[in-house]
């Protein structure tokens, strides 16, 4: 009876197909990195009507308003007074005016002024046609003392408005 053995071969593959499943390996990592880097932006301000809020309004004593292209008010505020940092706080966006198309969707983003502090939108839920609720929150700022823009993103008749409300 004759033994044979079978030479083992070695369980790398070629160094031409190492080079092709590196390459494969760095484009799909790229790949990922380029859609996780344009998923993050366009969850920030959708692109949009801008509409500047009346000046010289405070959101920590007041609710502020902004005239819409429809002509009627929209109306911000946040509770309590002040705003609270790392606590539940009370959103509420109001439109008062002529009649109009009803809110479909309304968020409030959170971002810093001249810091990234991540992410932070938050959805209301309509309450009737002219008025949405939700609760949010904001992150403590290690600097101490931080300036935030609160953009309202509203839905009106398919139409996208952003409405930015400055506050420290």
């Amino acid at each position: 009876m004759e033994i044979t053995t079978h030479s083992a071969r070695p369980l790398m593959p070629s160094p031409s197909r190492r080079l092709i499943l590196d390459a494969v390996l760095i484009l799909g990592l790229v790949l990922i990195v380029v859609a996780g880097y344009r998923y993050a932006n366009s969850q920030r301000t959708e692109a949009g009507n801008t509409v500047r809020p009346e000046a010289n309004c405070n959101l920590h004593r007041t609710s502020c308003s902004a005239h819409l292209p429809d002509g009627r008010q929209l109306i911000f505020g946040i509770t309590p007074h002040p705003i609270p940092v790392v606590q539940p706080m009370q959103l509420e966006v109001r439109l008062e005016g002529p009649a109009g198309a009803p809110l479909s969707k309304v968020e409030v983003d959170f971002a810093g002024k001249s810091m990234n502090m991540g992410f932070n939108r938050v959805t209301l839920t309509p309450v009737d046609g002219n008025r949405a609720r939700g609760e949010g929150n904001l992150p403590v700022c290690v600097t101490g003392r931080m300036d935030w823009i609160a953009t309202v993103l509203l839905e009106l008749d398919g139409k996208r408005i952003n409405v930015p409300f400055p506050f420290s």
